[in-house]
């Protein structure tokens, strides 16, 4: 098999730093419960990059807010989440206070609203170092700078003393990531940390976040759309759909043998350049469900061209397909035969529930070859 991702390390029991266990996250709306997540388990090992990808709305971003215990009043939250043994969920705020920022920390994916605009960013970096650490403020100062130097901003002595709005996008970024590893972290979860910036850009700020895991062996949990960025940086990838995670797995047996009809779909809906031809973009028609009033069976079964109905009626657990690859489909098994790829997409159109929401019968036509129908059937 064609090794797509960062060499895979050796972990044990001993190294995991932190265990997720069927979390669950509840909103109350004017319309209803969302259920915005659903069973959410994984284990992050000491020095591991977890990847977590999937489309907007599929709990990717709420998961790790219930973690870092910075959801609103209005939300529930059930399960487990242990950090070196320590129970992170629905603790007193000052017990949470106490690892968040020092033990855990957070890099948001929009620094303009995550840093504030009338303290200098140097003042806000020493400010975390002073609420973790016994230091005087003047070490403190010295260590902010320190870090900015870190992560590659240039002048570091001058730019501690400018305000969020004086630097770049990719500088404020850059920020975002010293502030996060002011107190060496062991869990650091980056939270869309390329959103908004060009592609230069992005190659810089990922290249710092490699930077800073090899120097600090802090594990990292990468939430991003961009299954690029997961496979050149994540040793595992955990993809979600409708709230739940519906595949894990390390970066060869996800990228190279998906065991879920949408993974297939996220990795057909990407140009490649290691392919001989050139072939059309295989979009998922529609969009995710409400998780207001959820249907029953597979959340993915009216976009998903091998439904059948047992999939609209029975949702599929997550499935052990060997060597810890996780995957919640029926029909797993299928996608390990030969000619199953993202073409199933095209070929099972006719398969797909044209009522549901945000389907757009001209986009979703529009690469079909004039044998589709047959190739459905």
């Amino acid at each position: 098999m064609r090794s797509v991702g960062p060499p895979e390390p050796v972990f044990t029991d001993h190294d995991h730093v932190l265990e997720v266990e069927d979390l669950e996250v509840d909103f109350r709306t004017e319309d209803g419960t969302l259920h915005a997540v659903r069973g959410v388990s994984y284990v992050l090992r000491r020095g591991e990059v977890l990847g977590i990808v999937g489309e907007s709305g599929s709990g990717k971003s709420v998961t790790s807010l219930a973690i870092m215990g910075l959801l609103p009043r209005t939300a529930t939250v059930r399960g487990s989440a242990r950090l070196e043994g320590q129970e992170l969920l629905n603790q007193r705020r000052r017990d949470i206070n106490a690892v968040r920022g020092k033990t855990i920390s957070m890099i948001f994916q929009d620094p303009m609203t995550s840093l504030n605009p009338v303290h200098r960013v140097g003042e806000q970096i020493a400010e975390s170092i002073l609420a973790h650490r016994d230091v005087t403020k003047k070490e403190a100062r010295e260590e902010a700078v320190a870090t900015l130097a870190r992560v590659g901003i240039p002048q570091p002595d001058q730019r501690a003393r400018s305000y969020p709005h004086e630097f770049s996008g990719g500088m404020r970024q850059r920020a975002m990531i010293a502030m996060a590893m002011a107190n060496e972290p062991a869990v650091v979860i980056a939270d869309e940390p390329t959103t908004a910036l060009d592609v230069t850009v992005q190659a810089q700020i990922l290249e710092t976040l490699i930077e800073q895991k090899e120097r600090s062996k802090a594990a990292f949990v990468l939430i991003t759309h961009d299954l690029g960025v997961v496979a050149s940086m994540a040793d595992r990838v955990l993809v979600m759909y409708a709230g739940r995670p519906v595949e894990i797995g390390t970066i060869d047996q996800v990228y190279a043998s998906p065991r879920m009809p949408y993974t297939l779909g996220l990795l057909g809906s990407l140009p490649r350049v290691d392919v001989g031809e050139r072939k059309p973009l295989t979009p998922i028609a529609g969009s995710p469900p409400s998780m207001v009033n959820p249907l029953p069976g597979c959340p993915f079964a009216p976009r998903c061209p091998l439904a059948t109905d047992r999939c609209r009626v029975e949702e599929p657990p997550l499935r052990d397909m060997g060597d810890g690859h996780l995957a919640a489909c029926h029909y797993a098994e299928r996608l390990a035969e030969p000619g199953m790829d993202s073409t199933i997409f095209i070929a099972g159109h006719d398969n797909v529930d044209r009522d549901l929401p945000g389907y757009d019968e001209d986009v979703a036509t529009e690469h079909l070859p004039t044998d589709a129908t047959e190739l459905g059937r």
